[in-house]
């Protein structure tokens, strides 16, 4: 199994899932068709169906083009919203496309219709992929338009996060050097944060990708990840709250039971994010 990344639009990625022996392959999110039909001619495999994580233009908008050109294309998402959807999925459904299996994650928190798949091959050394659109980032997630922080919390750390920690981390957008940025404010001492950064920087100034990453290096330096660190508590304190949030919230009081705690915390940071994003001019990110 072969991933091929392709960079779209200002700042997504859609992507192609090669069978390498067959050279048959599955798109995700393909929004773009004129660039992934020079990249089906160039490498030429065949496309078989269409994984929609979830239903906004800059990761559907071509699905109906596609299926137009291709008779009988499966077209798979969760959300009725998907243009061209044949098969509406369901959370744990299981696919197969010759040696490659998919399962379908339902992620709600971006939306209430998204879906991650979590891909493997069959009699492979090589890691499983998840694809995870808008929902999980590198070093950061998506955010909330449709649904609750604690929606977004139990689908990052219940769904995502209980995935094999090798997974490779395939995401809807290049924002991590600016999630890395967040995340240096919310630990200022994190040496994968540093670390991480520096790397992501040099990347960017070489307009490289930085996906995939992988589950086990999101849990070191993704804050959105590591609400099970009793440090994060702070966050829900002055006076982070009242630099990045602001008086009302930081004058709340933490309830008493752990899992209460994580989730409260978690939604500080989700709606810390959501107003640093504004801040530096990037309102209309996912």
């Amino acid at each position: 199994m072969k991933v091929k990344v392709i960079s779209i639009l200002e700042d997504n990625y859609m992507y192609l899932i090669i069978e390498e022996t067959t050279r048959e392959a599955i798109a995700v999110d393909a929004a773009v068709s004129k660039r992934l039909l020079e990249i089906i001619r160039r490498e030429d495999i065949l496309l078989k169906a269409i994984l929609t994580t979830h239903h906004h233009w800059d990761h559907a908008r071509d699905n109906e083009e596609l299926a137009k050109l291709y008779p009988g294309l499966e077209v798979y998402g969760g959300d009725e919203r998907v243009g061209a959807l044949t098969h509406q999925v369901t959370h744990e459904e299981e696919l197969k496309f010759g040696s490659i299996n998919i399962r379908c994650l339902l992620t709600p928190g971006h939306t209430v219709g998204h879906v991650c798949y979590f891909v493997w091959e069959n009699d492979s050394l090589n890691a499983p992929a998840a694809f995870t659109g808008d929902t999980l980032f590198v070093g950061g997630c998506g955010r909330l338009l449709e649904c609750t922080a604690e929606q977004l919390y139990k689908s990052l750390m219940e769904v995502l996060g209980g995935l094999p920690k090798e997974t490779k981390i395939f995401c809807g957008h290049e924002y991590t050097t600016q999630n890395l940025k967040f995340a240096s404010k919310v630990e200022p001492e994190n040496e994968f944060v540093k670390e991480k950064l520096i790397w992501a920087k040099l990347r960017e100034d070489e307009d490289l990708p930085t996906v995939p990453s992988t589950l086990a290096e999101e849990f070191l330096y993704n804050p959105f990840l590591r609400i099970f660190c009793s440090k994060y508590i702070w966050i829900s304190q002055p006076p982070f709250q009242q630099r990045h949030v602001g008086q009302k919230l930081a004058e709340e009081k933490l309830p008493s039971s752990v899992s209460q705690r994580r989730e409260t915390v978690f939604s500080y940071l989700a709606l810390s994010l959501q107003l640093s994003c504004c801040k530096y001019g990037d309102e209309h990110r996912s």
